[in-house]
């Protein structure tokens, strides 16, 4: 195999995980945020709660679905692309993503169709239930994922054999391995962010507009609200993260740092531009001792730099270097929206600071770059290794593939996906300018109930949904 296909099977790879990863992490936290809605609709009785479950529960089932198709394509490519890979790490790989499919998938699919068409046709306690559920299956699939990916990073629990496959021989160490812990609680609170910063974002976007204005208000004070208190967490846990990438993978934190020699005591390079070909910084940004400070908790330490390890076993330098800044700077002005955001609500103003509202609004992709660029920052920090330490990507990839094969591909994923996901977000933008609305009940006589599949709203002679501004909560 040629280094081009490797280097385009890479792309590929990259581009339709880039995609995918958008969805889940919108989706992971939305159905929580649905859960949530359902529980406060059912203990208090205030519309509000149930108009925003409606509003938000259709942009969910676009971007579920959306993000299946995404996902689907990934597993055709371990055995297209990566088929090496597929046969080593199978006996491993293979029974985690089983476990994904059969708690994960299993009650997605059970309950999701309670969620779109079960309202009226359950109890409300059943419907709570399958909001529940569905978020629970949300969060399982991002566990099990985390949790392979997780031994890719560190692989733990396992024997090599002399063929080359990776044999398990302790589910428990790789289950329940320190570094799922860390990356899995990290993904998880990524997502929710996520979806804090897009609910707080809508609520914005709509008080600005001077439309659902009730709505928007609540969106925006709960969006703020959970943002506030989950980025410190988030920021815990990347700490966390770090520590682990410190201890075991320290050509990629010497990446990340763009640390080109050993120093002692390290500097903080906060700002330059790495130059791997003279392995030095040009334009370096730099706060001496601070780098062994958030190593090692000491001013004194000594920190390995990349120039120890052999160039052949190097991570590239600089996307790790670039997307980790970017992953922390979106991070930290999520943060001061957050908690400026939640004194304005506490003290009052916030309506009245149109340009905090504008702030909010254009705040709608932070948690989405933050979620990819930390995603480039652990997988492009862990190359020329896809099972960290054991397999090296150029070994991994099917061996008889070709260029113009992985082009081909490339160019076909590239086109359908622009198609597909041009179509949903436009559709999820429309939902979203729309606004809430109040869905008629599905056993009123006008809306056929003879018909079991049909959609709220969507029946002949049904009148047309009532928009939420209309309606006094």
């Amino acid at each position: 195999m040629d280094m081009p296909a490797l280097l385009l099977s890479r792309i590929q790879f990259a581009f339709t995980v880039s995609f995918h990863i958008i969805f889940p992490a919108f989706t992971v936290g939305l159905a929580a945020w649905l859960a949530f809605l359902e529980a406060l609709s059912l203990a208090t009785g205030r519309p509000v709660y149930r108009r925003l479950f409606d509003f938000w529960l259709g942009i969910f089932g676009v971007a579920f679905g959306l993000g299946v198709v995404s996902g689907i394509v990934m597993s055709f490519e371990f055995g297209t692309n990566w088929s090496e890979l597929a046969r080593r790490t199978g006996p491993i790989q293979g029974p985690l993503l089983g476990y994904e499919t059969f708690t994960a998938f299993a009650l997605e699919a059970a309950f999701f169709g309670v969620l779109i068409f079960g309202r009226k046709r359950v109890p409300r306690w059943f419907y709570l239930v399958a909001c529940i559920l569905v978020a629970a299956g949300t969060s399982l699939s991002a566990f099990w994922i985390m949790v392979n990916n997780s031994w890719m990073q560190w692989p733990v629990g396992f024997t090599l054999r002399q063929d080359g496959v990776f044999v398990p021989t302790d589910w428990f160490a790789i289950i329940f391995d320190p570094v799922v812990w860390v990356r899995f609680p990290h993904m998880f609170l990524a997502a929710y962010v996520t979806t804090a910063f897009c609910v707080a974002a809508t609520g914005a976007w709509h008080l600005l507009r001077d439309s659902f204005k009730s709505d928007a208000r609540t969106m925006l004070h709960m969006g703020l609200g959970l943002a506030a208190v989950l980025i410190p967490l988030q920021l815990l846990f990347g700490h966390l993260v770090g520590d682990y990438t410190h201890d075991k993978q320290p050509a990629k934190f010497a990446a990340i740092e763009a640390r080109w020699h050993d120093e002692q005591p390290a500097s903080e390079v906060l700002m330059a531009w790495p130059d791997p070909g003279h392995e030095r910084n040009l334009y370096e940004i730099s706060i001496p001792y601070l780098g062994s400070l958030i190593a090692s908790m000491r001013f004194d330490s000594k920190e390995v730099g990349l120039a120890t390890f052999p160039p052949s076993d190097r991570p590239p330098v600089l996307i790790p270097f670039f997307a980790f800044r970017i992953m922390v700077g979106c991070g930290l002005l999520m943060l001061a929206l957050a908690w400026f955001g939640t004194y304005l609500v506490v003290t009052g103003r916030l309506e009245r600071m149109r340009w905090f509202l504008w702030a909010t609004f254009c705040s709608f992709p932070l948690g989405f770059i933050a979620t990819l660029t930390g995603w480039f920052t652990a997988e492009v920090g862990r190359q020329p290794w896809t099972v960290y330490g054991q397999l090296r990507t150029a070994d991994a990839a099917t061996p008889f593939l070709t260029s113009p094969q992985v082009a081909t591909s490339l160019v076909i994923f590239a086109a359908v996906y622009a198609l597909i996901f041009l179509f949903g977000a436009i559709y999820i933008y429309q939902l979203l300018r729309r606004g809430p609305v109040v869905l008629p009940a599905f056993e009123s006589a006008a809306t056929n109930p003879k018909r079991p599949l049909s959609m709220s709203g969507g029946s002949p002679g049904v009148p047309a949904p009532t928009p939420a501004s209309e309606i006094s909560e």
